[in-house]
């Protein structure tokens, strides 16, 4: 059951012709009354043949005019209207049962509570069987208003106990982290504009794709007009940005001005201060010993920063919480920078799975916007790259993101966020589909050179010992052949293929996946792309930064040796 509450009118007449009317496309089907505030003497204009709407009208508006008539300052914004429509799959409900249900709704709005005498003037009227409208004047019977902040979620929860008490469908609860629902005039102004999305719908969009191109949240303002949004700063004496709004082309209001929206009536989490603290962190240093083999591409960068993310569904730290929020978070910008930067043929899946993920991107724990550095880090670097993935990386980071964003859906589940958890899930479908495709002319190239009946005796040997409980699965996985090619070409790059294979079952659980050879597979060919470390050359190396920092002779200075050849011959030849 959901109850919309409208913004507050001032026309009480206007409202009810609308509500005892036949509706925009004669939808509305015997209007009257179900309940109000005192049905003895209630002129019901849809029972009573000499009641007028004027009549209904003016018995509401009572407290009104008494109270603009005592204070200077009139009463304008009076009207409440909240629309009250249940489930489509939901059993039909009587007129005493809808009358019922307004009740609860008026009373925990704060309009009419129970057992005060004094409250707001209301009425409920059914014009069809699914729903009915609620209309209340917020003036009470003593002149005060009543007091409705917060009443949304009053209402919404007295909402969630009525669907149990009646027994129909159960909605998620909310938690005030959903962006704003498009309103009937929204609507309409799209449908007549020829537009596929409300202005708000679009803007949202807009903003969320630019995110990923901006350091700052005035580079993220000059992207957005370079992209033919209008901006409005709003700024202080200083010049400092205190704020913004954005506006599409051709939006206009009735007098022909372009209608602007602020970042937080779009989304929550586009208000200004939020995109300040996720686009200006700083960035970490990186250890000066850290391993530089083939300078990796962005996208291999962003499969190595969602290796980061491990979020802890049984933690209890404010903390850790606070961290895995802002890794989630900048996992949706990373699904985007991707689905920007993707080959055409894999864009839609990815756009999909942004748009539905941008609803996981926030909940009520307080991101650390600081944690989350790595993944904003590789967004960024694949919205700006020029060059487009080869097919294996693609494999490998779209496998990655599906994998990230299950685990965020479990994250969010152990939490309690539905919401969130829901959309996570709904991103995972599309994510799946966009990994399955990025993977099919791999896999096509893979089982074209398979290695030999002995080799892949030899690997499945190694399957069994390193995975053993997931063994059987692999090897009978269609993309087993696939998976030993992937194996036989790192083993003749240096690696071990028993010590990937136990690295990639520790990346990525195994007992979930469908097809779990196709998960080693990306897995195994991403972390294996370089060959495999000397050991002795590493040691010399960080040996020889260690002297430099202590003033000693770099090896340049020192007498040249060749090392011995420090590589293990092949098991076996393909």
């Amino acid at each position: 059951m959901i109850a919309a509450i409208k913004p507050a009118g001032s026309n009480t007449r206007g409202l009810l012709a609308y509500l005892y009317g036949p509706g925009r496309h004669d939808e509305h089907l015997d209007p009257h009354l179900v309940t109000g505030f005192a049905m003895l003497g209630m002129p019901d204009p849809g029972r009573d043949e000499n009641a007028t709407l004027t009549d209904l009208a003016r018995h509401l508006d009572g407290p009104v005019h008494l109270r603009n008539s005592e204070f200077g300052k009139p009463v304008t914004d009076h009207v409440w209207h909240c629309p009250v429509r249940a489930a489509p799959e939901d059993r039909h409900l009587s007129d005493t049962e809808w009358g019922e249900i307004a009740q609860r709704i008026v009373s925990a709005a704060g309009i009419a509570p129970l057992g005060d005498d004094l409250a707001c003037r209301w009425i409920a009227v059914r014009h069809a069987d699914d729903h009915i409208h609620i209309l209340a004047t917020t003036v009470r019977e003593d002149g005060r208003r009543p007091k409705l902040h917060d009443s949304g979620m009053r209402v919404g929860d007295e909402c969630r106990q009525i669907e149990k008490d009646y027994g129909l469908r159960r909605l998620r609860k909310g938690d005030r982290t959903a962006a704003r629902r498009p309103t009937q005039a929204e609507m309409h102004k799209a449908e007549r504009l020829g537009w596929e999305q409300t202005s708000r719908q679009w803007l949202q969009d807009h903003i969320r794709a630019a995110i990923p191109h901006a350091t700052s949240a005035e580079e993220l303002l000059a992207y957005l007009e370079a992209d033919d949004i209008l901006v409005k700063p709003r700024r202080g004496p200083s010049g400092d940005l205190l704020g913004y709004a954005v506006g599409r082309p051709g939006d206009l209001n009735k007098d022909g001005e372009q209608i602007y929206h602020p970042g937080g009536k779009i989304a929550p989490d586009l208000t200004l201060p939020k995109l300040k603290a996720r686009l200006e962190t700083s960035a970490p240093e990186e250890h000066p010993t850290a391993r530089r083999d083939r300078p990796p591409t962005p996208w291999h960068q962003a499969t190595d920063a969602l290796d980061t993310l491990h979020p802890e569904t049984t933690s209890t730290s404010a903390d850790e919480d606070a961290r895995t929020q802002a890794n989630i978070s900048a996992l949706g910008e990373l699904i985007e920078a991707t689905a920007q930067a993707a080959p055409a043929d894999h864009r839609a899946q990815l756009r999909s799975a942004s748009a539905a993920f941008a609803r996981a991107q926030r909940s009520q724990v307080r991101a650390e916007d600081r944690a989350a550095h790595a993944l904003r880090a590789a967004a960024r670097d694949i919205a700006h790259t020029a060059t487009g993935p080869d097919g294996s990386a693609l494999a490998a980071l779209t496998a990655a993101l599906l994998w990230a964003a299950i685990l965020a859906a479990r994250w969010h589940d152990a939490k309690g966020h539905a919401h969130q958890a829901d959309a996570a899930r709904q991103a995972v479908q599309h994510l799946q589909s966009a990994a399955d495709a990025a993977l099919a002319p791999t896999l096509t190239e893979l089982e074209a050179r398979r290695p030999g009946e002995e080799t892949r005796r030899t690997l499945a040997n190694d399957v069994r010992a390193s995975v053993p409980e997931h063994a059987e699965r692999i090897l009978t996985d269609l993309g087993w052949h696939a998976l030993a090619t992937v194996l036989a070409d790192a083993e003749a790059g240096g690696h071990k293929p028993h010590q990937l294979l136990k690295e990639a079952a520790t990346r990525r659980e195994l007992g979930t996946a469908h097809r779990p050879a196709r998960v080693l597979i990306t897995r195994i060919q991403h972390t294996s792309r370089n060959s495999a470390p000397n050991r002795r050359a590493e040691a010399a190396r960080l040996r020889s930064i260690s002297a430099s920092a202590l003033g000693a002779p770099s090896p340049a200075a020192q007498p040249r040796t060749t090392a011995a050849p420090t590589s293990q011959p092949s098991r076996h030849r393909r």
